[in-house]
């Protein structure tokens, strides 16, 4: 396994920009998501170090090798893809065998025990006779994380592995390439647009959008301290709830004044960086708002209400401003339903302000 190296890396389709200026480092042994939505220029990556797509500027190392001039057989990677890309006419044992005769046919007797090997770790020892069309979905992806293993590659690339499996199977799915990791403790990159995936999985999460590398961080700092609006709302079970409006002050402390609402600040990560009168936008999660039966506090008719699982989400429009619709999350055991007049109390601690005008975060690491 080996580090990974992205310095100045771009790369342009016509005169279309799909990655600008990329620097990135991963570590020896880490597990990290490329995170973005579509065209935001994850799978662009991943494609530039597979070798799949030539640079137009910039370099690319893995551990210490200078690799962007590589063809794809030469820089000791290993792919998974989203379709398993198995050989139909091959059974399982003959797809894991392949890549080691592919590349100089060891002896027969060690080729199966590296077979076996891996196939007890996957759980796939029992399918070897079998052919992939006999195979569930969660099976046939087994079987292409155990063809890219057995190589011992440097680094694991992983194109979006689980788009097409069931959410049930791809849960359980994420539980397996996690212990995986840390069996092998592999190099991994892994693309998706799934953020559940990217903060279930990843040791660091690297979000892209439009092509520009957004934040390279711990998944814990990437939901907590969001870079900026961008990251902030697409990372998160539910879009972020914001808020335009400017700072003032109030006899209990500053408050956020916005389109005929009042909310307290004290506390909110980032207002040290404010002055009264300062233009600021509001960001917070579901999380951060709870309705309550007290409905003097910041009054609000209950919109919609969605029950998940022992979660409650509640979706209110403030008194005074209908056109503005929150999604809160309510107490274990609370029972609100649509057209319930509520309070709304607001936890400043997990709120965050972001500058209206470049829109990142005050806080920013």
């Amino acid at each position: 396994m080996s580090s990974v190296t992205f310095q100045g890396v771009s790369k342009r389709f016509g005169n279309v920009v799909a990655l600008d200026d990329l620097n990135l480092a991963i570590e020896e042994g880490e597990f990290v998501s490329l995170l973005g939505p579509s065209g935001s220029g994850k799978t662009t990556t991943l494609n530039l170090l597979a070798g799949l797509a030539a640079v137009d500027g910039g370099t690319i190392r893995i551990g210490e090798r200078m690799v962007h001039g590589l063809p794809p057989d030469k820089r000791d990677i290993a792919m998974v893809f989203q379709n398993y890309a198995l050989y139909p006419h091959m059974t399982v044992f003959e797809n894991l065998a392949f890549p080691l005769k592919a590349r100089g046919s060891p002896p027969a007797s060690e080729i199966e025990q590296r077979v076996l090997r891996v196939a007890q770790t996957l759980g796939v020892g029992e399918l070897l006779a079998r052919y992939p069309k006999e195979l569930s979905g969660g099976q046939q992806q087994r079987v292409a994380l155990g063809r890219a293993m057995i190589r011992n590659p440097r680094v694991f690339l992983l194109d979006e592995p689980l788009s097409n499996l069931d959410a049930r199977l791809r849960i359980r799915m994420r539980h397996d390439i996690k212990a995986l990791h840390a069996q092998i403790r592999g190099t991994i990159v892994y693309v998706t647009h799934d953020q559940a995936e990217a903060m279930t999985l990843s040791s660091r999460i690297a979000v892209f959008n439009k092509g520009r590398l957004q934040q390279f961080a711990p998944p814990e700092e990437i939901y907590d301290h969001p870079a900026n609006m961008f990251v902030a709302n697409f990372v998160g079970e539910r879009e972020i709830n914001f808020l335009a409006g400017r700072v003032a002050g109030g006899a209990d402390g500053p408050l956020l004044e916005a389109e005929g609402i009042a909310l307290p600040l004290a506390g909110a990560q980032g207002l040290d960086a404010l002055r009264p009168g300062a233009q600021v936008v509001l960001g917070v999660r579901a999380e951060g708002l709870t309705p309550t039966v007290d409905s003097t506090r910041l009054p609000a008719i209950v919109s919609q209400t969605e029950l998940s699982g022992p979660d409650l989400v509640v979706y209110v429009r403030p008194e005074g401003n209908s056109a503005l619709e929150w999604c809160c999350r309510a107490e274990p055991g609370a029972r609100f339903r649509t057209g319930d007049r509520v309070g709304i109390a607001l936890h400043p601690a997990r709120a965050l302000l972001f500058d209206p005008d470049t829109e990142r975060n005050l806080q920013a690491r």
